[in-house]
């Protein structure tokens, strides 16, 4: 600590001589140019990393000094002798040491960028181990959100229009609950009209932990998703609206807040699973996404109904502020003679089983903000599901908004209310529940819930023809 105050002290008095003479750029430069780069960078030396890389954006001689490939070099290797001094013989002392030895000297700032890539990639190490907690709850990894934000993880939004120019949004806020994150941007003014969009780029962008104030630390790109809005517009399907705002659903988990009666944009909303969204969000590159191992389930051969029991079901409805319902059932399962229309019906919660009614702990409204108002958009909400096999793992995920109907025939025998519904489709996949709303109580009632499985995607799961 010493040494680096004693450093900053002479970067100090070496450029004293700028405040000198303000009128003069020229003998600024002259000042800093008549001390040889020899002793600059025996001065830099002294500097820790996140000084170092501050100092770096200084100015054109600083930036040069400060990504001397030798100074990298040195750093690279003071940290390699940390790491086995502390872990003798530990798996990142071992990928300093292979990257040391295989990395010859060469362009400026060679070394410095394997330093902060070496370094991520032992916190990754260290963090990844926190994924193998698995919830017995949900089915997947417990500590997925403390991990995101350890490893120092947040999302881009990239709009491009359609004469390809590019917009970068930074996130304006993230929302995590139990298997899922709910992430906004807002950029009023910034934005083009929404029907000038062409595609909506996800990234997750994960950077170097650096005390840096104001300075963008040093971060590597992972595409996540891609969105053809000028494709899917045409189809897109208005699932609410307030007074100021209407909510247009383009694709499952992707919604664009659009200011009634214009075409500006007011916000873009887009809802993640938490399955795999670590290695979503940093193991893919700018361009591609991360592509899960493929890992295809033991054929029973002896079981004639493999793959239409056994399931495990965690499902969840909730806004941008709170949960609303969550559940977790067991043993789900299907009966051959139930297939119907090549889908597989999987009820976790049957309409003539009262004990299975579950009650919503708030109304089904979708809060929202932009930059200048806020407001809540009437009967929407995001789903989560998670459907485990017989393995417990992962076999089909969703996240996705969706919104409350009105059913032709809304009275409910069995309750003093009216009925609704609430429907979402993919091709892998659809799920009906139906909500009672009680009047007395003014509350919303879950009383039925099926999930639908395609045939299609059990008999490649499971190797079955079904």
């Amino acid at each position: 600590m010493a040494a680096q105050k004693a450093a900053v002290s002479r970067l100090r008095a070496a450029s004293t001589s700028q405040r000198a003479d303000k009128s003069s750029p020229a003998s600024t430069k002259n000042c800093m140019e008549r001390l040889p780069s020899e002793i600059l960078l025996q001065i830099l030396s002294y500097l820790d990393v996140s000084t170092l890389f501050s100092v770096s954006h200084v100015n054109k001689l600083f930036y040069r000094l400060a990504n001397d490939n030798a100074l990298w070099k040195k750093i690279y290797s003071e940290k390699l002798a940390k790491f086995k001094a502390e872990k003798p013989g530990s798996t990142d002392a071992l990928l300093f040491t292979m990257t040391l030895a295989e990395t010859q000297d060469g362009d400026v700032s060679q070394w410095k960028w394997h330093y902060f890539k070496t370094v991520a990639a032992c916190d990754m190490n260290k963090w990844r181990r926190r994924l193998g907690h698995i919830s017995r709850h949900t089915g997947l990894p417990s500590q997925t959100d403390v991990v995101l934000r350890k490893l120092n993880v947040s999302w881009e939004l990239t709009v491009t229009d359609k004469l390809g120019r590019e917009i970068t949004l930074e996130l304006s806020w993230p929302k995590f609950f139990e298997t899922s994150v709910t992430l906004c941007w807002y950029g009023e003014g910034s934005l083009p009209d929404y029907r000038r969009i062409s595609t909506l780029q996800l990234h997750g962008v994960r950077r170097i932990a650096l005390n840096c104030p104001g300075l963008k630390t040093p971060g590597w790109r992972s595409l996540v998703a891609e969105v053809d809005v000028q494709t899917l517009g045409r189809s897109a399907q208005v699932i609410g609206e307030d007074r100021v705002v209407q909510l247009m659903l383009l694709q499952s988990g992707v919604v664009i807040g659009v200011w009634k009666d214009q075409c500006s944009v007011a916000f873009i909303m887009l809802a993640l699973h938490l399955h795999r969204l670590v290695e979503r969000s940093v193991d893919g590159s700018r361009v591609c996404p991360y592509a899960a191992p493929a890992v295809k389930p033991p054929f029973d051969d002896v079981d004639p109904e493999h793959g239409l029991h056994g399931y495990r079901l965690h499902f969840a409805l909730h806004n941008t502020v709170c949960e609303l319902v969550s559940g977790s059932f067991s043993q789900l399962f299907c009966r051959r003679t139930q297939i119907s229309d090549g889908l597989i019906p999987l009820t976790a919660i049957s309409r003539s089983d009262l004990s299975q009614h579950t009650p919503l702990s708030a109304n089904v409204t979708l809060p929202w903000r932009s930059e200048a108002l806020q407001g809540a958009v009437e009967n929407c909400c995001f789903m989560s599901l998670t459907l485990l096999d017989e393995f417990r793992s992962p076999f089909k995920c969703v996240t996705s908004p969706v919104s409350v109907e009105t059913e032709q025939t809304p009275v409910a025998y069995d309750y003093d209310g009216e009925s609704r519904r609430i429907r979402y489709q993919d091709p892998d996949c659809q799920v009906k529940m139906e909500l009672v709303w009680l009047r007395e109580q003014k509350q919303f009632m879950l009383v039925s819930l099926v999930v639908f499985v395609s045939v299609c995607c059990v008999n490649e799961h499971f190797g079955t023809d079904y």
